[in-house]
Formats: C-alpha cells, sequence, structure tokens
C-alpha cells in the first residue's frame, strides 16, 4: 500500500459517507486524492474536504482504476455489484453493509479487537454492523479477562441508524405531534415520534430479526469465539444518534464490579463513565459526535452466576460505521 492512497468513497453523500469525509480530515489521514462516487443523481453535487471542494462522480464499474482504497457506504446490493469489482481493479474495500461479513474469506474486523484480521483480506475488509461494534467495544476486554458465555441484550437504536430520510421522518412527527396535526409515515411501519418500535430489520422464521442474529454471528466472527451466545432484542427508540445497549454477560472465570471496571479503564477506544451516587453513566446525548463508547451501570446480575450488567453508548454513524472504517484504512497503511 501507498504511503498516500487514493482513496475512494462509494455512496458519499448518505449519512455515514457525509461522516467519512469528516473523519479522513479529522484524523489526518495521509491521503494522496480523494475521490467521491455516488449513484447518477448526485453527480456534480460539491462537498468539502479540507477547504477544498470536491465534485462527487458517479459510481460506474469502471471507476475504480488507479484506486487504492474504497470505503463503501451505500448498501448491500451496491456492495455486491461494485464491491468485486474494485477489488479485481486492486483496490482494497472496506465495506460498510452486510454483504460480505459473513464470508469466510472476508475478515470482519474492529482494530480495537482483531487488528491482525486484517492482513488475511484479499482486498475486500467487512466493517460490523453498528449495533454490534458498540456492544463489543465493551464485551470484548471482559471477554478477555473472564471469558464470556453468553449474553442477553437489548439495543435501543437511534433513527440515523436508518438513514437520512429516518430522521427526516422522526423531526416531522414531532412537530406534527406538538402541533396536533395527523402523523405521516414513509420509513417506519408505525409512528416513531414519543413512541419506541421492537423491531430492527426483518423478521426471521424463529421471531428473531436479522439485526439481533448479527450480535451473535459477527460476534463470533469477530472474538474468534464460536462458542459465543447472544440472545437480542433490538428496539428502534426516538433519538436522532447514538445507540445505547443494555447487556447481561455471563462469564465462564468469576467476576467482581471492581475488577470489571479495573479492565474497562484500561480499554481502548472506551470511556468508563459509572458514578450511580452522582448521576453519571452513558447516555446517547453525550456519546454523539464522540470517537470512543461509554460504558456505565455496572453492577453483579442478580439473576445469572458469573453474571455482569452493564450499559454502553456509542456514536453508530462513528464507531459503529465511518470511525471504524476509516481506522482500517489506517491499519492497511
Amino acid at each position: 500500500m501507498k504511503a498516500k492512497p487514493h482513496v475512494a468513497i462509494v455512496g458519499a453523500t448518505g449519512a455515514v459517507g457525509i461522516e467519512m469525509i469528516k473523519t479522513l480530515e479529522k484524523r489526518q489521514f495521509p491521503l494522496e486524492q480523494l475521490t467521491l462516487l455516488a449513484s447518477a443523481r448526485s453527480v456534480g453535487k460539491p462537498m468539502t474536504f479540507r477547504g477544498a471542494e470536491v465534485k462527487v462522480k458517479e459510481l460506474t464499474p469502471t471507476a475504480f482504476q488507479g484506486m487504492d482504497i474504497a470505503l463503501f457506504s451505500a448498501g448491500g446490493g451496491i456492495s455486491r455489484e461494485f464491491a468485486p469489482l474494485a477489488a479485481r481493479a486492486g483496490c482494497v474495500v472496506v465495506d460498510n453493509s452486510s454483504a460480505f461479513r459473513q464470508d469466510p474469506e472476508v475478515p470482519l474486523v474492529i482494530p480495537e479487537i482483531n487488528p491482525e484480521d486484517v492482513r488475511k483480506h484479499k482486498n475486500i475488509i467487512a466493517n460490523p454492523n453498528c449495533t454490534t461494534a458498540i456492544t463489543l467495544m465493551a464485551l470484548y476486554p471482559l471477554h478477555r479477562a473472564f471469558g464470556v458465555r453468553r449474553i442477553f441484550a437489548s439495543s435501543y437504536q437511534a433513527v440515523s441508524g436508518t438513514g437520512a430520510k429516518a430522521i427526516e421522518e422522526l423531526q416531522r412527527q414531532v412537530g406534527q405531534v406538538v402541533n396536533g396535526q395527523p402523523i405521516s409515515r414513509e420509513v417506519y411501519p408505525h409512528q416513531i415520534a414519543f413512541n419506541v418500535l421492537p423491531q430492527v430489520d426483518s423478521f426471521l422464521p424463529d421471531g428473531y430479526t436479522r439485526e439481533e442474529m448479527k450480535m451473535e454471528n459477527e460476534g463470533r466472527k469477530i472474538m474468534h469465539h464460536p462458542a459465543f451466545k447472544a440472545s437480542v432484542t433490538c428496539v428502534r427508540v426516538p433519538v436522532y444518534r447514538s445507540h445505547s445497549v443494555a447487556v447481561t454477560a455471563e462469564f465462564d472465570q468469576k467476576v467482581s464490579v471492581e475488577a470489571a471496571r479495573e479492565v474497562l479503564r484500561k480499554a481502548p477506544g472506551l470511556d468508563l463513565v459509572d458514578d450511580p451516587s452522582r448521576n453519571q453513566y452513558p447516555m446517547p446525548l453525550f456519546t454523539s459526535e464522540k470517537d470512543n463508547c461509554q460504558v456505565g451501570r455496572l453492577r453483579m446480575d442478580c439473576a445469572m452466576e458469573n453474571g455482569l450488567a452493564f450499559w454502553v453508548c456509542g456514536d453508530q454513524l462513528l464507531k459503529g460505521a465511518a470511525l471504524n472504517a476509516v481506522q482500517i484504512a489506517e491499519l492497511l497503511l
């Protein structure tokens, strides 16, 4: 890989694409050239990078000639079609969709957990699901110390995880409720303002959703822990940004709150915010637009032996998507 690569962002005008541009700039990623790619309807749209205007170009099968790294965030269908074309052109793809996460030939990477897996790439590397990434930032350090056996978790997922139109829908519905107007729906099957929806992604025959099963499937691959089990309920909440997850974890070895806090204090990319006496605990309001995730509300689980309960929050557009992708690109250098 060149010291200063030519980098492309696929899906540059979307919520995650915009965060990728900001993150490359914020982290002073040493690129030689940045190309922004999107659908034909966005061609020519001006965007800003390092104080200069960069116009969006059309994503085409031949767009990747001469490029070194492509950060994809345009959905699974686009990734399945264009990522192999980019890979064949010699460009290393970091893909934010679910298209390749369970492909045994594709590394699934969180740089704070399994950076060594990047070396196994065949020009495609997968970014994990946002809720999985945020949860594992707190769970994996505990797993290394105590050996996690299984978790029970419930997520509280912000609408920006669905995209820009979902943010607009929440804003519109809040105004409609406050002003006594009829509620209009386009993105979600039910009103999201002042409500919670116990459905994220589509349902599987066993009653879980695809999103809920990602925690177990992706967690096993990232942690190299094939016996890991996760029973998860994913919930969409009327929060604009940052996901939260309530986790109860059962461990092989004896665990205590004090020992867990000591482990989590030292974990990279994670801040321990855990002082209930002063009402200090992680909240999406204070993790939004922050690189680090936060963990708190640590307590011994009262229904499970060697069980620990905790609450973790993180910006799903950053650690759950754009930041993690840029960190992977940094590993490639």
